[in-house]
């Protein structure tokens, strides 16, 4: 089976969260399963620059206004279409946000152009290769589905997955002549949206079966609460939806051969952590003694529950605790967390920007990794922190509820328990959570324990790729 993936970010050449690790390790794990990923992705000067040997696959002398070039390149095991339009991706910012951190202007048609270049493909127009599915990520990529709806490609089987609602990719209706749709397209049943033009919510309504990454998070996106105005339009295609947590790259994420680390380790050997432990210590200038650790690698912003960590920054110092941060995001935020390094030296250490070495030598050298987002469609710093024996200390939502066992007293008697979960995410219940987690870490046994059975979890994609490989096969031709 032949699939096409579109997505705006693929790890390792491009990434800002969570959808780059996910674009670049499922086609890897479907491969057992006999399924052919293309993948197709902007070629932003980061992903220019590592490149080796493209071969050219297709022109586009009009796409919506440029010119551009697919190229083909394999790359660590990917199979990697770049877009090569330098109007739209020869930037000094970032893939969404020019240098001063405002969104470019035009990335209405940046990733229309992605999801049109998509539709084209699908229809065979690049010689020698037509998938049988096509798999769009998120609101940048959800055009794909819509313009395959519009062109001479509805039969084809498309899913569209979604790992963060909040983002949608709306815009004004003024843009809808430069999509070069058909006026039908401006409908409820497509992009119109509350008037204007809203790309994921368009992606919703025509992509053939929706994806989340989680189970809970396809649940909770049912509700106004978590469903960003989107709740209606999801519960309209409810026979679509289907929850699929996410997975881990085991050769990336695997402390007992990670490059980056001092010392390796296997749940066999925890005590070689200790290295890493004083790697960390010394970068974030923490004192080196036996308290223990609470990493945050996250964005810094209210969605992942930053403001919750500078609240109680003081409270988890006053009992006990030390703090290894790493991220970037709300200026208030990281002016906040700066100013609690600043009253405690040696208990609170901040590193502002991101960091991909670090975010892999803080999993192997902290003790416990505290991620209290208000939503979270999957997250994926807690599946490090099992495979890292770094007990997660999670908000009770979405993929955090689906993946860390809770150690309460019936957990921890089956010796099942592999982290600890919170409810209400509120500063309160941080703080009690941190109290539970200052409390088990007293027994050392306890928390071996807990780090043991946390490494033993399966976080790899081999079964979450096996549920794609069985969607995508529900959906294509027969025979394929």
């Amino acid at each position: 089976m032949k699939v096409l993936s579109v997505s705006s970010e693929v790890f390792p050449l491009i990434k800002t969260g969570g959808l780059a690790d996910v674009a670049g390790a499922l086609p890897i794990a479907l491969k057992r399963f006999g399924i052919e990923t293309k993948t197709l992705m902007p070629g932003y000067p980061a992903v220019m620059k590592v490149i080796r040997d493209p071969v050219v696959r297709m022109r586009f002398d009009d796409l919506l206004g440029e010119q551009a070039t697919v190229l083909e390149v394999n790359h660590e095991g990917l199979n990697i279409l770049v877009l090569d339009a330098p109007a739209y991706y020869d930037r000094s910012g970032g893939p969404y946000l020019d240098a001063t951190g405002k969104d470019y202007h035009d990335n209405w048609r940046r990733f229309a152009a992605l999801s049109l270049a998509g539709a084209e493909i699908a229809a065979g127009l690049m010689p020698g290769w037509k998938p049988d599915v096509v798999h769009a990520h998120d609101w940048q990529a959800a055009m794909t589905p819509v313009y395959m709806r519009f062109y001479p490609t509805p039969e084809l089987p498309s899913i569209l997955t979604i790992h963060n609602i909040a983002f949608q990719g709306q815009f004004s209706a003024e843009i809808f002549s430069g999509l070069r749709l058909p006026p039908q397209a401006f409908s409820v049943e497509a992009l119109e949206y509350y008037g204007n033009i809203g790309f994921l919510k368009g992606g919703l309504k025509t992509a053939h079966a929706i994806t989340t990454v989680s189970p809970s998070y396809a649940g909770e996106i049912l509700t106004s609460e978590f469903g960003m105005g989107l709740e209606g339009v999801i519960a309209s295609r409810i026979e679509a939806l289907h929850g699929i947590v996410n997975g881990i790259d085991h050769e990336v994420w695997d402390p007992a051969t990670d490059a980056v680390l001092q010392t390796h380790y296997t749940g066999a050997t925890l005590k070689n952590r200790a290295a890493n432990r004083a790697a960390v210590q010394e970068f974030f200038g923490l004192h080196d003694d036996n308290a223990p650790i609470f990493c945050i690698i996250s964005r810094l912003t209210w969605q992942k529950g930053m403001d919750l960590i500078a609240s109680c920054a003081d409270e988890i110092v006053a009992m006990g605790g030390k703090l290894a941060i790493l991220g970037s995001g709300d200026p208030a935020l990281e002016g906040s967390l700066l100013a609690a390094s600043a009253r405690h030296p040696g208990r609170i250490g901040v590193s502002i920007g991101y960091n991909e070495p670090m975010s892999h030598l803080m999993q192997a050298g902290s003790d416990a990794i505290i991620i209290p987002s208000r939503f979270e469609p999957c997250g994926l710093t807690q599946l490090y922190g099992l495979r890292y024996g770094c007990v997660p200390i999670v908000a009770h939502t979405g993929g955090l509820a689906d993946t860390v066992i809770d150690a309460n007293h019936a957990a921890l008697a089956a010796k099942v328990a592999t982290g600890i979960q919170f409810s209400p995410v509120t500063a309160s219940g941080l703080l009690q959570a941190i109290r539970r987690a200052l409390h088990l870490y007293t027994d050392q046994k306890v928390w071996t324990q807990l780090q043991k059975q946390g490494m033993k979890s399966d976080v790899s994609w081999e079964k979450s790729a096996e549920r794609y490989a069985a969607l995508y096969s529900s959906l294509a031709p027969k025979g394929k």
